[in-house]
């Protein structure tokens, strides 16, 4: 296990919170992390499972913590925020989750300077295979820190470094669309329920035709036009389904989909 200087805290132990610290624990030891969330019994649960020591309290975690994590939701923001404002140091990176809250939103809230980091990860970081987009002030971090935080955020999958005007974008790529993902794989699975497919099997297949189809494009770096054309042989039943997928919309749904995310995220600032 890598021995690190620099201790990490984690102010919520959700999904996101929890995901995000099982993969730090595969780079570090223990020794570098703690937490806090509202519910003890949680906490103790997070403890027993991880063997990393829970902060008695919000204030006590952000404290002690170089890299502190906000893994709360966006309406927990204001509070979390009054109680820990008076302990944390210019020197603490303060890395946020929420969708739509600015650098600079953070920065007002604490009313002090102090450096922020925004991340937008999703659920697929639970198995060790998120995608999270990342944006920070180049000027304000060390080396050392811009390679801590890229280490962290690759520890429970890939990570994407962009602008920050690009962070609703972000939201829309790979933060919400793991729901679309899901619904996509329970109406195919349904449509060959329909047809007698037992519906393990059908989830079997389709799950892991999605996760084959999705390392294709990463592993090959093809268009993903060019892989579709390569399934498509003329005349075949393939095109034919595709055909109907273009009837009924499938390409201006998601488009609508994302415009809807994109317009709620912009609302958020």
């Amino acid at each position: 296990m890598t021995k690190y200087p620099y201790q990490f805290g984690f102010i919520g132990m959700g999904n996101m919170g929890y995901a995000m610290l099982k993969g730090l624990l595969s780079k570090w030891g223990t020794e570098t992390v703690t937490f806090s969330a509202r519910n003890r019994e949680k906490m103790e649960a997070v403890s027993a499972r991880t063997g990393v020591t829970f902060s008695e309290g919000n204030l006590a975690c952000a404290a002690n913590s170089h890299f502190l994590v906000l893994a709360v939701k966006p309406q927990q923001f204001d509070t979390v925020i009054g109680e820990i404002r008076d302990v944390v140091k210019e020197d603490q990176v303060i890395i946020t989750l929420a969708p739509g809250i600015t650098m600079e939103n953070i920065r007002n809230r604490f009313g002090k300077p102090c450096r922020v980091v925004r991340a937008m990860p999703n659920t697929p970081a639970l198995v060790g295979e998120g995608m999270t987009g990342v944006c920070w002030n180049e000027a304000e971090l060390s080396d050392e820190e811009k390679e801590t935080l890229q280490a962290l955020f690759e520890s429970f999958g890939r990570m994407a470094l962009v602008e920050e005007r690009l962070m609703d974008a972000v939201g829309c790529a790979s933060g919400c669309s793991p729901a679309y993902v899901y619904m996509f794989m329970e109406a195919l699975a349904d449509s060959v329920v329909k047809y007698g497919l037992p519906r393990a099997t059908a989830y079997e297949m389709v799950a892991q035709t999605v996760l084959g189809s999705a390392k294709m494009l990463l592993e090959t770096g093809e268009h993903p036009g060019a892989l579709k054309d390569k399934v498509c042989s003329p005349g075949g039943t393939t095109i034919q389904g595709v055909s109907a997928l273009e009837e009924y919309g499938m390409r201006n749904a998601i488009i609508k989909a994302t415009d809807a995310v994109y317009e709620k995220s912009r609302r958020m600032q």
